[in-house]
């Protein structure tokens, strides 16, 4: 009697292997994918609210040290006040063309990294204590794709001082 020897694999048992280790590797490499999209939506999200937060806390601490609000516009929202040695100081949001920033006079509080989606400035003056409330909305500048990109939207009443 022969005994038959079998060496090797068949056709069939190569393809199954294949195709398992295709599909974990497809599944794998998505996971990989998803977690760098993950991370860069969030790295993006803290730089957009660290700016959003430092300009809204300018904005707040001059605001309520100043000695007047003379103007309150919506378009562009501007606040024109007098600041402690009643010098006319102004907030603007510049959301026309392509650069959008918060600007304190003519300096930029935004980085150029970030940009202003919207930005709303409301005025109460006849109210007891007065308020300025800000609403902004930013995105991070850098992110070229909407699944990385975050976008914030921040609000703050700012209740100013009454003599």
């Amino acid at each position: 009697m022969k005994k038959s020897c079998r060496k090797g694999f068949t056709l069939i048992e190569t393809l199954i292997v294949v195709v398992i280790f295709t599909t974990i590797g497809i599944l794998s490499t998505r996971a990989i994918m998803l977690s760098v999209q993950g991370s860069k939506k969030g790295s993006s999200s803290v730089n957009v609210r660290e700016n959003l937060n430092y300009s809204l806390s300018v904005i707040e601490r001059l605001l309520r040290n100043a000695n007047k609000i003379t103007s309150c516009i919506s378009s562009p929202p501007t606040i024109t006040y007098l600041d402690g040695k009643d010098v006319s100081t102004t907030f603007t949001c510049v959301t026309l063309g392509s650069d959008k920033y918060i600007a304190s006079g003519s300096a930029r509080l935004t980085s150029s990294e970030v940009v202003i989606t919207s930005c709303d400035i409301v005025c109460d003056l006849t109210s007891v204590p007065p308020s300025v409330t800000i609403d902004v909305t930013a995105k991070d500048a850098g992110t070229l794709s909407t699944k990385e990109s975050a976008q914030i939207s921040i609000s703050s009443k700012i209740l100013l001082r009454t003599y």
